[in-house]
């Protein structure tokens, strides 16, 4: 019997997989828990339809990722720190700090989205990885100065 999974499957398959099982699998286990669907033209069409959707929505969300870093990229974010000898601060500037001066300039990013490359625990620039989307990923300057 050919089924739709409506969920991913242990061993069988992931969501909108189109399997071939036995009769008793699926009658008793995938379309009684309802992990699956019998395949036909019109559960066939529905998936197409979904699949159609999804696929649009992610491209706007693309779309809308790339207009924010095209909007970040023009900006470079300043932090003003204590520095003793040779550049060395104290302390140093986290993601979540990162993400609240992208918020004070109107970017809501979550900070789990900014990548730290390397420490940023001296006076200087750097480049800071922000991966909006895993088709969307650009870097922003920071700049740290003396206080």
């Amino acid at each position: 019997m050919k089924v739709i999974l409506l969920q991913d499957v242990k061993k069988q398959g992931k969501k909108d997989d189109i399997l071939e099982v036995s009769d008793g699998y699926a009658n008793n286990f995938l379309i009684k828990n309802k992990l699956a669907v019998p395949y036909s033209k019109k559960s066939k069409e529905v998936l197409d339809n979904e699949l159609e959707t999804r696929r649009q929505d992610e491209e706007c969300l693309i779309n809308e990722c790339l207009e924010i870093a095209k909007e970040i990229q023009k900006k470079e974010l300043v932090f003003f720190l204590k520095a003793g000898k040779n550049g060395q601060v104290f302390g140093s500037i986290s993601t979540k700090q990162i993400n609240e001066e992208l918020k004070k300039l109107g970017f809501n990013i979550d900070k789990k989205c900014i990548r730290l490359e390397e420490s940023l625990d001296t006076l200087g620039s750097y480049q800071v990885l922000i991966e909006l989307h895993k088709k969307v990923k650009f870097k922003i300057n920071v700049r740290i100065k003396e206080k």
